[in-house]
């Protein structure tokens, strides 16, 4: 063989190799969990939602599930939102097959600083959500954001608009409504939250709202909210 016939076929090889490598990894699921960050949320309460979805990544249930796939993972990423210009990765893209790496995923949630200001931009936070999808290291069968929140749209552009433009992209969007006793802020007069996010903010194939409120704990809510978008 010559040198240059040699030369080349190395080459190749080490294209593939390259090609290989910056391929995306394919999962069952991409989920972006777009939670409330925003000045309606006390220090308590982000706490709260952060601890929550930790526990239930980990939990039994939703390793059962994740098991269960084709792939048999999931790509998760954790965002916090606040104004139309306050959006934050608090974990980045992590793959979820087991217990170990959800409740590594759960210890990096649970002590990265808070980052987001402002109030109540979904529609910034969808949009930011739909970006982190489309620039990410993997490929999932099924794409989901899953945005909390305890009020309605308040800045950016239309969350419907937003919403539609994340479901015309094969993206399903989902919600879950925080109800805090005494708390509760109405979307529109006379118009519960819940009924808001159901008309305004989800979308797609098989898109729901769970609630959390002083019957289900958030931690419970967000459990069985994720068994649902993965299964």
């Amino acid at each position: 063989m010559s040198r240059r016939l040699a030369l080349g076929l190395a080459a190749a090889a080490a294209a593939a190799r390259f090609a290989h490598a910056q391929r995306p990894v394919s999962v069952d699921v991409l989920l972006v969990l777009a939670a409330d960050g925003s000045g309606s949320i006390d220090n308590d309460e982000l706490r709260l939602q952060r601890e929550g979805y930790g526990q239930a990544l980990a939990s039994p249930e939703v390793l059962s599930v994740i098991g269960r796939g084709i792939h048999g993972a999931i790509a998760v990423i954790y965002a916090e939102w606040g104004g139309p210009s306050s959006q934050h990765v608090i974990v980045d893209w992590t793959l979820i097959r087991d217990e170990a790496s959800a409740r590594a995923f759960a210890a990096e949630l649970v002590a990265r600083p808070r980052a987001a200001r402002g109030y109540n931009s979904i529609s910034a936070a969808i949009d930011f959500s739909v970006n982190l999808i489309a620039t990410g290291p993997y490929r999932g069968l099924k794409r989901v954001i899953d945005v909390s929140g305890d009020g309605p749209n308040i800045g950016g552009r239309a969350v419907e608009a937003a919403r539609d433009d994340a479901v015309a992209k094969g993206i399903t969007v989902n919600a879950l409504a925080i109800l805090r006793p005494g708390g509760s802020v109405p979307a529109r007069i006379g118009q519960p939250l819940p009924d808001y996010y159901r008309e305004a903010v989800i979308g797609g194939p098989g898109a729901f709202v769970e609630v959390a409120d002083e019957n289900r704990s958030f931690a419970d809510a967000v459990r069985r909210k994720i068994v649902t978008e993965i299964a």
